[in-house]
């Protein structure tokens, strides 16, 4: 089958890779963009949905009679189709039915699950075994294999099948390795001798996906290690904030190696009554104002959109003074199509923004007036130092912070049960809106704050404040977070611990061995 558009009748049988939604091919992608239906293992594969067009539809069974009704069917199938195939089948009835099929290759478990775990499939000894321990195997030719030994469906007889190796002549102090939920922020990894596989495996708790790998190549993992070893890795954070907010702290945060996990506090709507954003519109293309100031990314969304209300755009800045509090509200001026006059250098705060304000000078300034676009339960803070310095403001309702609805019971259990590791508080509504709607974090949670105000308002709660932001943006907390995790990592290597994530040392959390 051609990669050109497929016609009626036809069957993809995509693999799927190991677990990382990353790891699927780019054909893979297409044809799931093309999907009229899917058929996958959603606990699995769900992810991947993201790739589908609107009202695709995720189906079970006999998608032979759909395709032969004309649909693309999309069958997602775990790892390499082709390895240790399971669709066989499934192929044999497209074939009966002459129902066109394409295989699509997906990253095989056996070479990217070595690779997350840092143990390269083929080293100094080129010769690389793949074997599936379901079916009848010779372990005395096994044993004898002098490269790397990987084997699938083998953590029942994990401890059978290195006394078989060994019973064979394999030496008892080969490396060897169990990996399990490869290529995911669950994957876990034990690392340990034939000798010692019974012991190390007792308590490690490891279920089907997972993998074995006997060889010297697993002696590299020390060196090679880059993913289990990320500072925030299977970290489970909480990420309060309104939904457009978290997308890219969340994906910062995965590259961190966390596990985010976003609960809306604040739900930001437009101002009861609209008149008083319809006048300082109306102010502001008119020439009432010298100077518009930002103190938030929503209170620059909700101009923006008033301006497309009225078919506005960033011209109409033209001759305005523009500040914005900070680096994130900075840049959703510049998406937009204005750069900010000031932008504070030092606290990005209104304290801060205040600190560098000019004075109103009747010489050098035609104006007097400041438009303040804000959010309804802004400070006084800098209305009241702008008019120290001799300015008018124009405060307006630019849009309400409502509280958003309590998580499900699953989440507000496992905020105050420890089940998070981290929560990450971007301002102080956060703090009080979380608290009210799902009650305070277990003081194993860390506890990360935006800066000094947030860290107040957090302790006002009895909660402890564990990481700080060096400056007031989303980006600089994630980062101080994975330096928390950085440190506490390396602290417990170097006091010969396992390293463990906060939610682990709650009472009655699993303990795993080394």
């Amino acid at each position: 089958m051609s990669s050109d558009s497929p016609t009626s009748a036809f069957v993809a049988f995509v693999g799927a890779g190991p677990g990382d939604a990353g790891l699927l091919t780019l054909r893979g992608a297409e044809l799931l963009g093309r999907a009229d239906a899917v058929v996958l293992d959603q606990e699995a594969f769900e992810p991947l949905l993201k790739h589908c067009k609107e009202g695709v539809e995720v189906v079970q069974g006999d998608f032979v009679r759909r395709a032969k009704a004309g649909q693309l069917v999309v069958r997602l199938c775990e790892g390499d189709p082709m390895l240790f195939s399971s669709i066989t089948e499934e192929v044999a009835a497209c074939t009966a039915a002459e129902v066109d099929f394409e295989i699509v290759p997906g990253v095989p478990p056996a070479t990217a699950v070595l690779t997350y775990a840092g143990i390269p499939p083929a080293s100094d000894v080129p010769e690389f075994r793949i074997v599936d321990a379901a079916q009848e195997q010779d372990w005395a030719s096994h044993a004898a294999c002098p490269g790397t030994l990987v084997i699938y469906n083998g953590i029942e007889q994990a401890v059978a099948i290195g006394k078989a190796l060994i019973s064979h002549g394999k030496p008892d102090a080969t490396p060897v390795a169990v990996s399990g939920a490869g290529t995911t922020t669950e994957q876990y990894t034990v690392a340990t001798t034939l000798a010692r596989l019974q012991p190390d495996l007792k308590h490690a708790g490891f279920t089907e996906p997972a993998l074995m790998v006997v060889g010297e190549a697993v002696g590299l993992r020390d060196q090679l290690s880059w993913f289990e070893t990320k500072p925030l890795f299977g970290w489970r954070v909480l990420v309060p904030r309104t939904k457009e907010q978290a997308a890219g702290l969340s994906e910062q945060l995965r590259s961190y190696g966390a596990v985010p996990e976003e609960v809306p506090t604040i739900s930001v709507e437009p101002p009861r009554t609209p008149q008083q954003m319809d006048r300082a519109i109306k102010g502001l293309v008119t020439g009432r104002y010298e100077w518009v100031a930002f103190t938030s990314a929503n209170a620059v969304k909700a101009v923006r959109e008033k301006f497309e209300e009225y078919g506005l755009d960033a011209r109409a800045f033209a001759g305005l003074k523009v500040a914005a509090v900070g680096d994130a509200t900075s840049q959703a001026l510049v998406e937009f199509g204005v750069k900010p006059d000031l932008l504070p250098t030092g606290e990005q705060s209104s304290e801060g923004l205040v600190a560098e304000w000019p004075p109103y000078d009747s010489m050098l300034d035609p104006i007097n007036r400041v438009l303040l676009p804000r959010a309804d339960i802004s400070t006084d803070t800098l209305v009241a130092g702008l008019t120290e310095l001799g300015w008018e403001c124009d405060d307006v309702t630019a849009y309400r912070t409502v509280r958003a609805a309590p998580p499900p019971a699953p989440i507000r259990e496992a905020i105050k049960g420890g089940g998070f590791d981290a929560v990450l508080f971007t301002s102080s509504s956060t703090v009080r809106n979380l608290v009210g709607i799902a009650g305070k974090p277990h003081n194993v949670t860390v506890i990360a704050v935006i800066g000094p105000q947030t860290a107040k308002t957090a302790e006002e709660f009895g909660l402890r404040v564990d990481v700080m932001a060096d400056k007031p943006s989303a980006s600089a907390l994630a980062a101080a977070l994975a330096e928390y995790g950085r440190k506490q990592r390396q602290a417990a290597l170097e006091a010969g611990d396992i390293p463990r994530r906060p939610s682990q040392n709650r009472r009655g959390a699993r303990r795993r061995t080394k």
